[in-house]
């Protein structure tokens, strides 16, 4: 079986859009999502239509979490609290629905998919390698996989941590792996394309990956609905 695991989508429909093509026309069999679906951007009931049908796993974040009132709005500040207040009016009842059906951590065979990490699964970052050890004695799968940070990075027990560019390939089966495959819609690591990872089971490697997309088109409606203007301009950069 070959896996696609995507994060923080952000309501950018249309990284979304360019990923899910590259999947479908590579013939990847499952699609698992990290969470936070929402936030920061212009298309929050686009992209939950689309990830409630096409997941087989769905996480929520913290953004999710914030827009569905499950924790407090006062948590965010600046844009990320202005977005969240737009995305709470924007949203609509079957995208809300969903998003209240979600978990910030879930398993699967062979693995565990947490939000943020195996310590606090909706605000913990796994940037070093004692947030990463820690997650390690935390969990028992050999495979772990993580979003929240917007960055692509490996982790194993004994290595030190590091920045995944695309096409980087992490060997599965033998030592433990962390992984977090960045974001598709909002990337923090000076690559503006989306980002997702690619697992297949049988060859039993993960490969990171990355998907050119229009970010004018998600600027243009990020404008057009009002949203700060330093998280379209942020689109461009990856940053």
């Amino acid at each position: 079986m070959r896996i696609a695991v995507v994060s923080d989508v952000h309501s950018n429909l249309h990284a979304l859009e360019a990923v899910l093509a590259e999947v479908d026309a590579a013939g990847i069999d499952e699609l698992w999502c990290l969470g936070d679906v929402v936030g920061y951007g212009p298309r929050p009931n686009e992209c939950a239509a689309l990830l409630q049908e096409r997941t087989a796993i769905c996480l929520a974040g913290n953004h999710d979490l914030v827009v569905t009132g499950q924790i407090s709005l006062a948590t965010f500040a600046g844009e990320a609290a202005a977005a969240a207040s737009w995305t709470k009016q924007a949203l609509g009842d079957e995208a809300r629905a969903f998003l209240e059906s979600l978990a910030p951590k879930a398993a699967a065979p062979g693995a565990e998919l947490f939000h943020g990490s195996a310590r606090d699964p909706v605000w913990d970052y796994v940037l070093s390698d004692e947030s990463a050890h820690w997650t390690f004695l935390a969990t028992s799968e050999p495979l772990i996989l993580v979003g929240h940070s917007h960055i692509s990075l490996r982790f194993s027990p004994g290595e030190r941590g590091a920045t995944a560019d695309a096409g980087t390939t992490v060997e599965l089966g033998g030592a433990r792996q962390l992984l977090n495959p960045g974001s598709v819609g909002q990337p923090r690591d000076g690559d503006p394309r989306a980002a997702w990872l690619e697992i297949d089971n049988e060859s039993h490697r993960a490969t990171f990956r990355r998907t050119e997309y229009s970010v004018e088109r998600t600027q243009s409606e990020m404008r057009e609905a009002g949203l700060p203007e330093v998280l379209a301009e942020r689109l461009e950069h990856g940053i």
